[in-house]
Formats: structure tokens, sequence, C-alpha cells
């Protein structure tokens, strides 16, 4: 464990393990909901702390889109900067789904915000809104 983790926990164990497996964004609410199907009997208020420790670590990081949604988390693991990767969202106004977004073009254009609009872009902050194949 690096200097910044917490101690080892059943909890911290489950939540980690669940985390891991788990491909793109889950939310706090879909960890409540998984440790229940799985018989763990885990607080909503441990998996928050828990989930905020995490991000403190560096071991998941966390996305608020919008005032009207729920944050979301991703594991991105222990030798994972948070902050140094660059990552765009895009958000299905039907279903609410999340997506990244990793793509060379939109990368040109964060460039191009910066070099002819003297405007840096936040990766993490930036969604483009619309609808996800499943909606359309």
């Amino acid at each position: 464990m690096n200097q910044r983790s917490k101690y080892k926990t059943r909890q911290r164990d489950i939540l980690l393990s669940y985390l891991e497996k788990m491909p793109g964004h889950v939310t706090a609410a879909d960890v409540c909901k998984h440790c229940k199907q799985q018989g763990e009997n885990i607080g909503q208020s441990t998996i928050y702390r828990q989930l905020e420790s995490l991000v403190d670590e560096g071991l998941i990081n966390k996305y608020i889109i919008d005032a009207n949604s729920p944050a979301c988390f991703e594991y991105v693991g222990p030798d994972t900067h948070a902050e140094s990767e660059v990552c765009y969202h895009c958000k299905c106004e039907k279903c609410g789904k999340l997506i990244h977004l990793h793509c060379d073009e939109i990368e040109e254009i964060q460039n191009h915000m910066l070099k002819e609009h003297r405007f840096r872009m936040d990766p993490l902050r930036t969604v483009f809104y619309g609808l996800c194949e499943q909606c359309m």
C-alpha cells in the first residue's frame, strides 16, 4: 500500500474488487446495489466514505458531469495518476449513459482551443451531450 492508503478492511477489499472488475463508470448507488445483491451488509455511508478515500488515494477517478447526475467512479489502479489521463466524455441525454471518449481528433480540438483561442479545456470535465447508439 502507498503512503496515502488507509487501513485494509473487508469492506474496502469488497469495494476494490468490485471496482476493478467493472468496465467504465459506476455510481455509489450501483455499488450499494451490488453489495446488497451479494448479501454484503455494507452501509451506504461506509460506501460513500470508502469511495472518497479511494479517490484521495488515486485508485479511482471521480467524475462530476452535471448538477443533475450522480458522481461516477472508475477504477484506475495504483500506478495511474488520475490527473494525467486525458479523458473526455459523452453523455446520453435520454438514458444517462456516460461514455469515455479517447480520440486523437478531440485532442486536436483541445490543442486548437489552446493555440488559437488561448483557452485550455479540462478533459476530465468536458462533456458532449447527445444520444447513445441504443437511444438513437
